[in-house]
């Protein structure tokens, strides 16, 4: 979410770039998932150009900005950290995997019930949605995904889940204010990020694949 639509547009096409260097540079299937999240982001932005072009309301763009946001990011990103976890952390994992589906399926159920609507506020995109018990489906959204991230056993992943914890929580302040939205920022973080826990891997899997023969 930016403060326009061309700079969803620019920071869209940005996070994408890394998003695909991402995804080439995977050695492991296993991380496959977390590599394709900056796709995801970007696609996300993009998205949400066509909701400032539409001048917000409950369209089609508005719709899929949701879904993307909501159910489907609170289940890929625990089951992209399960995925790519070392194999100690995986039992723990199971649970803010099971907080995504819970929370996906409250937030899809929530969304076919009454339609989500966008709103420009000032420099930011608002999106209302009127939810059950919002306080629970919120602790369940951040368990999924950034607790997923901070209890993942690998140095990384705990690092990319301090900096998506903490950035949220800017981006929210200054989106509350509706002074600017700064959350394709913070997804740009998180994007490089992930691309250098993407190298990493890369330099590690020769070596795990010797000590496995």
């Amino acid at each position: 979410m930016c403060w326009s639509a061309t700079a969803d547009l620019a920071a869209g096409a940005g996070v994408a770039a890394v998003g695909a260097a991402c995804v080439l540079r995977a050695r492991r299937r296993t991380d496959l998932p977390l590599a394709a999240l900056p796709l995801l982001l970007g696609a996300h932005q993009i998205v949400e150009a066509r909701v400032w072009d539409t001048g917000g309301g409950t369209g089609p763009a508005t719709v899929a900005w949701a879904v993307i946001a909501l159910p489907l990011l609170a289940v890929w990103v625990p089951a992209g950290v399960l995925c790519a976890a070392p194999s100690h952390a995986r039992r723990r994992l199971l649970l803010p995997l099971a907080a995504g589906v819970a929370t996906a399926a409250a937030l899809a159920q929530a969304m076919t019930v009454r339609p989500v609507r966008a709103e420009i506020r000032g420099h930011t995109m608002g999106y209302v949605i009127d939810l059950p018990q919002p306080e629970l489906v919120i602790a369940g959204y951040l368990l999924a995904t950034v607790g997923a991230l901070l209890i993942s056993g690998d140095r990384g992943l705990v690092l990319l889940g301090f900096l998506t914890g903490a950035g949220a929580v800017i981006c929210w302040s200054l989106w509350e204010l509706e002074f600017v939205s700064t959350w394709c920022a913070c997804a740009a973080v998180v994007s490089v990020t992930l691309l250098g826990w993407v190298n990493s891997r890369e330099a590690v899997a020769p070596r795990e694949r010797v000590r496995q023969a």
